[in-house]
């Protein structure tokens, strides 16, 4: 007499089999896309240049802008990073 599995005749798939089959899934989902590379590619665009702006206009270089040497920069963070004041 034959033992038959309580997954209903589904055959079980090893654990690790799970990571290929969700990259096999994007992988064919992206190869298929037709108007989504084109939306994908303006998103990756948008987002470099929004970063751009947030590097040149939020955060600017403070250190090189208030000191003139290595050293002066270092030591300015050292004592920013000893301060017990804050």
């Amino acid at each position: 007499m034959d033992k038959k599995s309580n997954t209903g005749g589904l055959h079980r798939r090893p654990l690790l089999a799970w990571p290929v089959r969700v990259y096999r899934f994007y992988r064919d989902g992206f190869r298929e896309m037709t108007v989504g590379r084109s939306l994908w590619a303006l998103i990756l665009i948008k987002l470099a240049i929004l970063f751009l702006v947030f590097k040149l206009f939020f955060f600017p270089d403070v250190l090189s802008r208030d000191y003139d040497t290595d050293e002066a920069r270092a030591d300015a963070v050292r004592q920013s990073l000893l301060d017990d004041s804050r």
